[in-house]
């Protein structure tokens, strides 16, 4: 199902499990440069860990984003991908740059 709207990043746990768009300001980014996955988050509206909304990119996907946890800091972007449930929190799993979007 997918969800017409933007969806405020504060409200993206009330859409869990639907494909959609979710919009807000990246206030915090994290290269996890020496973690097996290598993975790139991308922190929501608020830091983490009071983040209502994350973004990540695992390592194999890292090369078609550039340098993500500069480029997209302190940017309103938007986010469209499936919304999955990590630690109770909502995130999506970028894997091509062409999911995220720019206000």
């Amino acid at each position: 199902m997918q969800a017409a709207d933007p969806i405020p990043a504060a409200q993206a746990a009330a859409h869990m499990n639907e494909t959609g768009t979710v919009c807000g300001k990246v206030v915090g980014t994290r290269f996890l440069e020496n973690s097996e996955r290598k993975i790139t988050f991308l922190n929501f509206d608020k830091a983490y860990p009071d983040t209502p909304f994350t973004a990540i990119i695992n390592g194999e996907d890292r090369a078609k984003f550039g340098k993500p946890e500069e480029k997209y800091l302190n940017k309103d972007l938007c986010v469209t991908g499936k919304i999955i449930e990590y630690n109770k929190k909502p995130e999506i799993v970028l894997t091509e740059p062409a999911q995220v979007k720019e206000k």
